[in-house]
């Protein structure tokens, strides 16, 4: 595979059949990735406004759904284990701590 740089923008050549089969491939798990990825943190954003504003029902409601998505990013990879249970860890005490 050849690298070249343009403009501070990495272009990547893949000379032999294989490398270009796995150039698609990375792309291709690149959008599932962050398309996990993504809606994880979106749940998560959206839990820590219900979490400013005090909104503690709401907020443990949503904290299945991101319990979810974090063990569905953890299981796929997109994510360590550890980075996962501190993440659930920190929801829930941040939820935990708020008056209702």
């Amino acid at each position: 595979m050849v690298v070249i740089f343009l403009n501070n923008f990495e272009l990547l050549m893949p000379i032999t059949k294989s490398a270009k089969k796995a150039l698609r491939a990375s792309k291709r798990k690149q959008v599932f990735n962050k398309r996990r990825k993504s809606a994880m943190k979106d749940i998560v954003k959206d839990i820590r406004s219900l979490v400013a504003d005090k909104k503690k029902e709401d907020a443990g409601q949503k904290l299945a759904q991101a319990y979810k998505s974090i063990d569905k990013a953890t299981k796929r990879g997109v994510i360590k284990k550890n980075t996962a249970s501190r993440k659930k860890s920190r929801l829930a005490k941040s939820i935990n701590r708020t008056t209702s």
